[in-house]
């Protein structure tokens, strides 16, 4: 049975991948920072069996010690290093958490990997927040990098440090640049989720309007639940390598909004302009989405998109989900949940 470590196993990805590899009759480990309620995040929402068949590690991968001391006694297979401060928002306001996390919480477990587990395939979730201020269209494995977020400044020295110590050690280390993705159990912070949740409130009787910042930035979305395959798949490689895993299409915040008002039958009516433009409910008058100034990044990515050719032709990897049926699925599961808990 292979045996394979998840750190920041409680979130979004750390949930479809801990699905994937119990099903793929993996010995499933996690780590997880530790907090008052000792919560599982959104592992929670695992069938039960799958739940009790997972082995958490309480823990924070800013220490060094807790870290080399799972690496140690485990000898995994696997280790895919999840475990980040992944809001670009909050990245501005605290920038020392995030380089804290992403920096030196990656260099803890190459160290322990290169130390104590040198046979263990090692998977680091980089992003396509490297790219930032594209340098070309659309991003590919070649394309410049140029961050432009603490976040993505951060994420570029993980990149880094993956790629040097594959090199200098001969270390089974592979980059995975995923592009933007999705899912209902995405973090409420994150626009995507923060957009299906608002929509639902407004469709099921909720008069406060959904508050959003720059609808004119295009970002690629994916299914998170595709992209854990990706992920599995480049650990199943040969050689460690540095792949992109994107859809190839972009929409707007814009598109993605109004793409969630039609799942419920709302009909939009643009008003205004720049930071005083409103959407209306074009049946009843509402107003039912605004801007808002604080949702607004010092320094703005205005738009990426993904070239995956180099995972379809090495990985044998493409999306299923696609944006229309991701936006769908995303407002459909908030609706079902609001009427659950009415």
């Amino acid at each position: 049975m292979p045996k394979a470590l998840i750190t920041g196993i409680t979130g979004q990805d750390g949930y479809f991948l801990s699905k994937l590899l119990l099903q793929k009759g993996y010995e499933v480990h996690g780590m997880a920072r530790r907090n008052s309620q000792m919560s599982l995040g959104t592992l929670i929402n695992l069938p039960q069996d799958s739940l009790k068949a997972l082995s958490i590690h309480w823990g924070d991968v800013i220490d060094h010690t807790i870290v080399e001391r799972v690496i140690r006694d485990g000898q995994f297979d696997e280790v895919y290093h999840l475990a980040a401060q992944s809001f670009v928002g909050l990245s501005f306001s605290n920038p020392k958490l995030t380089y804290d996390v992403n920096i030196s919480g990656t260099l803890n477990l190459v160290n322990a990997v290169k130390e104590l587990s040198p046979k263990s395939r090692v998977y680091f979730a980089a992003t396509s927040e490297l790219y930032g201020r594209v340098q070309s269209t659309p991003q590919n494995e070649l394309t410049a990098f140029y961050p432009r977020s603490p976040y993505g400044v951060s994420k570029l020295a993980g990149f880094w440090t993956i790629k040097n110590y594959r090199e200098a050690y001969n270390l089974f280390m592979s980059n995975g640049i995923l592009f933007n993705h999705e899912s209902e159990m995405r973090g409420e912070e994150f626009v995507t989720r923060k957009i299906a949740i608002g929509v639902a409130r407004i469709a099921q009787g909720n008069s406060e309007p959904l508050l959003l910042g720059n609808l004119e930035a295009k970002r690629d979305w994916g299914y998170a639940g595709d992209y854990v395959e990706g992920m599995w798949r480049m650990l199943q490689q040969e050689k460690p390598d540095d792949i992109v895993l994107a859809t190839g299409e972009n929409h707007s915040i814009r598109e993605f909004a109004e793409e969630a008002f039609r799942v419920v039958n709302i009909p939009l009516r643009w008003e205004g302009a720049a930071e005083n433009e409103k959407a209306f409910n074009a049946s009843t008058g509402q107003v039912i989405l605004e801007l808002d100034p604080r949702h607004a990044r010092p320094a703005e990515v205005d738009e990426l998109i993904g070239d995956a050719g180099k995972a379809k032709r090495i990985l044998g990897w493409e999306p299923t989900v696609r944006f229309k049926e991701l936006v769908n699925l995303m407002v459909e599961y908030e609706m079902k949940k609001g009427k659950n808990h009415s």
